[in-house]
């Protein structure tokens, strides 16, 4: 099988003409540090600040009937990604370097700068979508099927004070008030919002740092009223 990527759920495939010679290998993300020497101790120290997000190069090319403008197009965005080498995971990207156009048309080929961040998702796992009815305290064991550590997304309806631990520790306080309220925590991006985008933090006492899910296994508790929970991107790689 050729190689192909799929790009926001567009695969290449299916732009004519368009025909991606080669992918990038299967890496893992550099480590982020910071080194300080200091004067009378020997050796260093070494903080560990995270991983770095880099560039992954595909060659792409031209045959047949094929619209240059299309394939421009269906690289002039940002998202998520799905290299054919690794199916059942995206990573999220943006391109910042412009396709080289006069080698594509002399040439009917060039290369392409995709910059993904550290981290990919599963391209198959479904969103956990749990609703309740008269419930005071919500258990939901959740399996983190990747190799490192996430930051996932929750989303919960509810009215009134409520409460949540994760693995016998409690890490948030909502303050949703009298009318019932949907808020999305997005550990990732380390917000609190609506459904329409409206910034939700000041009703979260929290640190968002502290929603991670370790690989393997994870017992989160949602305490108080509430009439759904939902939690998406809970599995991680490196």
């Amino acid at each position: 099988m050729r190689p192909y990527i799929v790009i926001n759920g567009i695969s290449s495939k299916t732009i004519s003409g368009l025909l991606i010679q080669s992918l990038p290998p299967i890496s893992k993300p550099k480590v982020r540090t910071s080194v300080e020497e200091i004067d009378g101790r020997d050796g260093d120290i070494v903080t560990v600040l995270g991983y770095s997000a880099y560039d992954k190069e595909i060659q792409i090319g031209l045959y047949g009937e094929y619209d240059v403008d299309d394939v421009i197009d269906f690289f002039n965005t940002s998202g998520n990604i799905v290299f054919s080498n690794e199916p059942d995971k995206y990573y999220k990207f943006a391109l910042y370097e412009q396709i080289d156009l006069e080698k594509l048309l002399t040439f009917k080929t060039a290369k392409v700068k995709i910059h993904v961040q550290p981290f990919k998702y599963s391209d198959y796992e479904t969103t956990i979508n749990n609703d309740y009815a008269d419930i005071t305290s919500a258990n939901i064991t959740v399996r983190n099927d990747g190799n490192i550590y996430s930051k996932p997304t929750i989303s919960i309806t509810g009215v009134g004070d409520i409460s949540i631990s994760l693995n016998g520790y409690q890490i948030f306080k909502l303050a949703l008030g009298s009318d019932e309220t949907t808020i999305i925590i997005d550990s990732e991006a380390m917000n609190a919002y609506d459904t329409s985008g409206n910034y939700l933090n000041r009703l979260v006492t929290g640190d968002y740092d502290d929603l991670r899910f370790k690989a393997g296994v994870n017992s989160l508790v949602v305490s108080g009223s509430i009439t759904n929970v939902a939690i998406k991107n809970y599995s991680r790689w490196i």
